[in-house]
């Protein structure tokens, strides 16, 4: 991938993959790089020093690939590092590249949905702790009401291949009714993790008819269309010959194997050792 310069997108693991495969059915024909931290997976009960750590060290990573937008397609590296790297390391990284995160683009539009202003949120450990999304959806819709809960379980079962398992319905339908027990009027569920998308089918066993069930690859992908084109001074230099390009820190072939469920289609992935 010499001579071009992809827009990167990173991930702790696979979940990055749901919101990569929206991105590029939005916009195809830009350059791709997808980076799993997948050695270190998973961040949502790590602390907010680690969490931020390791996702510098991925943001500078592809930042030296030449990507001149990168987007953390994690709401725990959202949640715990963002900002930090975009008002203290960014500036002296690079001041003309931009890092942006899942959580923004989610609570912008995610009080359109509800007509009870009852939102519900499920994340993980680290996504919920931070209060990120209450903070956020305030900005943008301060008459809504948000209720959270953590599901801690939900990221393992998806990554070792149990999240369409008997086993799984349990858990899920453990921490929904959870959920759906702060409020009765919750009436818009949003998943706040990517790994969630794949447990979107038993979910929606577990709620109402009535609730509406929305994944962020849709959102974030239709954000940044939105960004590229308030923006022509970023998306200028994003390059577009409709490549894409995996890599991992863990086994290329379990990141291989995996990835396709999440992604959609076959990956080749190439591995990375970092180095703080």
């Amino acid at each position: 991938m010499s001579n071009v310069s992809p827009i990167g997108v990173f991930d702790s693991g696979y979940g990055g993959l749901t919101v990569l495969k929206s991105i590029i059915e939005k916009l195809p024909s830009y350059d791709y790089i997808y980076f799993g931290d997948n050695a270190r997976a998973p961040y949502g009960n790590r602390s907010f020093d680690t969490v931020y750590e390791y996702t510098l060290q991925s943001v500078k990573w592809l930042l030296q690939k030449g990507c001149p937008l990168i987007i953390l397609a994690c709401n725990t590296a959202s949640a715990k590092a963002l900002r930090s790297i975009q008002q203290n390391d960014l500036p002296t990284l690079g001041p003309d590249k931009r890092v942006l995160g899942v959580i923004r683009p989610s609570a912008e539009v995610i009080g359109k949905y509800s007509k009870t202003n009852q939102i519900g949120i499920l994340g993980t450990n680290g996504t919920v702790e931070s209060m990120s999304y209450p903070l956020e959806i305030e900005k943008f819709f301060p008459e809504i009401n948000v209720f959270q809960h953590a599901c801690p379980l939900w990221v393992p079962l998806v990554e070792n291949n149990e999240y369409s398992s008997p086993g799984a319905d349990y858990f899920i339908k453990k921490d929904v009714d959870e959920l759906l027990n702060k409020s009765a009027d919750i009436d818009t569920i949003l998943l706040a993790c990517t790994h969630y998308p794949l447990l979107a089918g038993k979910i929606k066993r577990y709620i109402p008819e009535n609730v509406q069930l929305m994944s962020q690859g849709e959102i974030v992908a239709a954000s940044l269309d939105d960004y590229l084109h308030r923006h022509p001074e970023i998306e200028e230099k994003c390059s577009k010959s409709g490549q894409i390009q995996f890599y991992t820190t863990d086994s290329v072939k379990d990141f291989d194997k995996h990835s396709a469920i999440f992604f959609g289609r076959p990956v080749k992935s190439v591995h990375v050792d970092l180095v703080s």
